[in-house]
């Protein structure tokens, strides 16, 4: 029998105006007339009303007393989680030489307050980046006897490649779909030119000192932005951590014929290896170290051939190059792909947060359990300084998740980061503030939401004080990762859930609850695959488990909800720590198995014929949908379940305005890429079967009016020798 906690008070408006008329007789026997519209009778109904409203509130009592047991868990409401992204910072005056310096934390102000995660030293060059592309199909045919002419002109023995050098993120642009540094270029190597702001040879002799470091000038390093393309994960693809990709910053020598190249110190690789969003900082060698070769063909023959830098053709460029960074992943990555959204310099990491000097939020009371605001809500944690005054004068004290948790006496406070309070110990755990003592917020960050989910080019501002010069702020990504603050109706279904699994991961339903609720992930669907393996598609291991994941996705459309590589790693990084010791933990993406559908009705009203089939194609792709209110149950198509062509047909067959259905007829994909009819049994029923890993993926729809469905689907459609690199100018540019 489920618990339902009994009213305080049942009675309704309808029983309180019964009793007061019950209760007439009694007391006013004069009064003989108690039908409606009596004005004794509307004080009646008024004072009912009055009293039904007081009897409501009354009942909402026991509402109150179990948010206070929630409270007293000590399990607050989660705080709001933070947009991240990264901008670049430009110095917006070309008579400018020397490097301006902007302090960790320094903010942007404009629309929601951002901050710099690291200092950023902006130095007074432009970095554009470049790949030396193979010329499409009718470049070529448009060179002629242009390729023979230079092979006879270089002197090739052997293969030539031919090139154009193109500008990869024009404008500073970020590119949505990412641009394939392996594919799309002859050397997969990504080339930044670093331009002076003007051509003159005193000012590139002032920028090369400027960019110069080696040991005695660390700070200024040169900050690399890079933002790679983040493709769905690959099928029961097993991710924990990504592996690095190895490679090689170098920059271009001043010696030699151009083709030497000095490898650059990696203070810090914000990007860890290639694989995720973030900032390199490179340390460059001495100014007479690195420079650019010529890109004067009538004075060095040879310039961009083979290993050297991408020959620019544009004059003005060419003349304000100071020198060329390339990033080379190693041949030992074994990388085919390697696409990117956006690479530039002067970039810099930030994040949705404000910071606060020093203030006094209190004066200790003496009494235990002391709780004070911060003033602020959405406090990062760990930013958070507490002190109070001692006799010593200020002292800072320790943060405990609960101060249950401290000594005696010992100097120690608990946070509720989303209330943005403060809470002190009895004297027994932990110590109290003494009577009269100031308590101050030494420093703190506060912020985050959704409202920080800002769109690309939302950022374009900021400044440094005088006499530094003015900044121009370009945000080329859109910012991501921000969320709301956890709500009271939230925390309710989340709380008694976590006194269930008490934060570890143990059963099925542990595993279920605890990666649905993983922080800043929007997830639509778990499923938990108990003693699989998804390397090996094996079942039946003891100790491994496989978690799928499926993004949220509001409404249906026709390709189906896939998790990226970073949602798949916050599971596995959220439900890692909470498993047990001896169990082998996956996080994975479900396998979409691709299925072609015809189907054909007989329509009720002939007028009304479009928009009877929009609501068939909408049935059926309801029915195979993964997500609820999808599937035959509303939850999502099941996993492993096989696919019934009379399935389809009874949910046609709910559609409003079909008189009768055609037999359904399933397809599946051949390698090949063509559609071939699903067998049917000797009833004439079409089933597609699944793997218990695997969900169909609704990849091609037919749907018309007649007496027979579709016998046949269109088929699916879907796709440079390396020699010696030589540039070359398409007529068409």
């Amino acid at each position: 029998m489920p618990i339902r906690p009994p009213a305080l008070d049942d009675r309704g408006f309808n029983d309180l105006v019964s009793d007061m008329l019950r209760r007439v007789p009694a007391h006013t026997p004069e009064w003989t007339d108690l039908r409606e519209g009596d004005p004794g009778r509307t004080l009646i109904d008024l004072f009912a009303w009055m009293g039904d409203t007081i009897l409501y509130r009354a009942n909402l009592i026991p509402e109150r007393q179990r948010l206070a047991f929630l409270r007293l868990l000590g399990r607050p409401l989660r705080a709001a989680e933070p947009a991240r992204g990264l901008v670049q910072v430009v110095i917006d005056d070309k008579a400018a030489t020397d490097a301006v310096v902007l302090p960790r934390r320094h903010p942007v102000a404009k629309p929601v307050h951002f901050e710099f995660d690291s200092e950023l030293v902006v130095l007074p060059v432009e970095g554009q980046a470049f790949v030396k592309r193979p010329p499409s199909d009718d470049e070529r045919r448009g060179m002629g006897t242009l390729l023979s002419d230079l092979k006879e002109l270089y002197g090739f023995s052997g293969d030539a490649s031919p090139y154009v050098t193109t500008p990869v993120f024009a404008g500073g642009a970020a590119r949505s779909g990412g641009f394939d540094i392996i594919a799309n270029s002859i050397d997969n190597c990504l080339w930044f030119a670093l331009l002076a702001p003007g051509p003159e040879e005193a000012v590139k002799q002032a920028v090369r000192h400027t960019l110069a470091g080696g040991d005695a000038n660390r700070r200024m390093a040169l900050s690399v932005g890079l933002a790679p393309f983040i493709e769905p994960a690959g099928t029961l693809e097993a991710v924990s951590s990504r592996s690095p990709i190895p490679h090689v910053w170098e920059i271009s020598s001043s010696l030699g014929d151009g083709t030497s190249y000095l490898p650059l110190e990696v203070i810090e690789d914000g990007t860890e290896g290639l694989t995720q969003s973030g900032v390199t900082r490179l340390l460059l060698p001495g100014s007479d170290d690195f420079g650019a070769p010529s890109n004067d063909v009538l004075g060095f023959a040879d310039a961009g051939v083979g290993d050297r830098p991408p020959r620019l053709d544009d004059p003005l460029l060419a003349a304000r190059l100071v020198g060329w960074i390339r990033l080379r992943p190693q041949p030992s990555a074994g990388l085919s792909i390697w696409p990117v959204k956006w690479a530039g310099i002067n970039s810099v990491g930030v994040t949705q947060r404000q910071s606060y000097g020093p203030r006094q939020i209190g004066t200790g009371t003496g009494l235990s359990g002391q709780e004070l605001p911060l003033g602020e809500t959405q406090i990062e944690a760990g930013s958070l300084i507490l002190q109070v005054e001692q006799a010593e004068g200020l002292r800072t004290w320790r943060q405990v998740p609960d101060t249950a948790m401290a000594g005696p006496g010992e100097l120690a406070y608990s946070l509720d980061s989303e209330a943005g309070t403060v809470r002190f110990g009895d004297g027994v755990n932990g110590a109290v503030p003494g009577v009269g003592r100031a308590i101050q917020a030494g420093y703190m960050r506060s912020g985050g939401g959704a409202a920080g989910n800002l769109p690309a080019g939302a950022l374009k501002s900021t400044s440094a004080p005088p006499p530094a010069p003015r900044l121009k702020l370009i945000q080329p990504l859109p910012m991501t990762g921000g969320a709301d603050a956890e709500t009271i109706d939230v925390a309710e279904r989340r709380i008694p859930a976590e006194l269930r699994h008490a934060g570890r991961a143990v059963t099925r339903s542990d595993f279920v609850t605890l990666a649905g609720t993983t922080p800043g992930q929007a997830i639509g669907r778990v499923e938990v695959l108990e003693r699989f393996k998804p390397q090996q598609r094996r079942s039946g291991l003891p100790g491994v488990v496989s978690v799928m994941v499926i993004p949220a996705r509001q409404g249906i459309g026709q390709d189906m909800p896939r998790p990226d590589r970073p949602m798949l790693e916050s599971v596995f990084r959220w439900l890692d720590p909470r498993r047990p010791v001896g169990t082998e933990l996956y996080v994975i993406a479900p396998e979409y198995v691709p299925l072609g559908v015809s189907a054909a009705v007989e329509l009720i009203d002939p007028s009304d014929r479009e928009n009877v089939l929009a609501a068939v194609r909408e049935a059926i792709r309801l029915h195979l949908w993964p997500l609820a209110p999808g599937g035959p149950a509303g939850q999502g198509w099941p996993l492993g379940r096989a696919v019934d062509d009379r399935l389809i047909e009874t949910a046609i067959a709910r559609v409003p305005g079909v008189r009768a259905i055609a037999p359904v007829r399933l397809f599946s994909l051949t390698n090949s890429g063509t559609w071939r009819p699903v067998t049917e049994d000797a009833t004439g029923r079409a089933i597609l079967p699944l793997r218990i890993w695997q969900l169909p993926d609704l990849a091609s729809l037919a749907v018309g009016e007649g007496a027979s469905a579709a016998e046949a689907l269109n088929p699916a459609t879907d796709t440079p020798g390396n020699g010696i690199a030589v540039p070359v100018v398409p007529e068409l540019c």
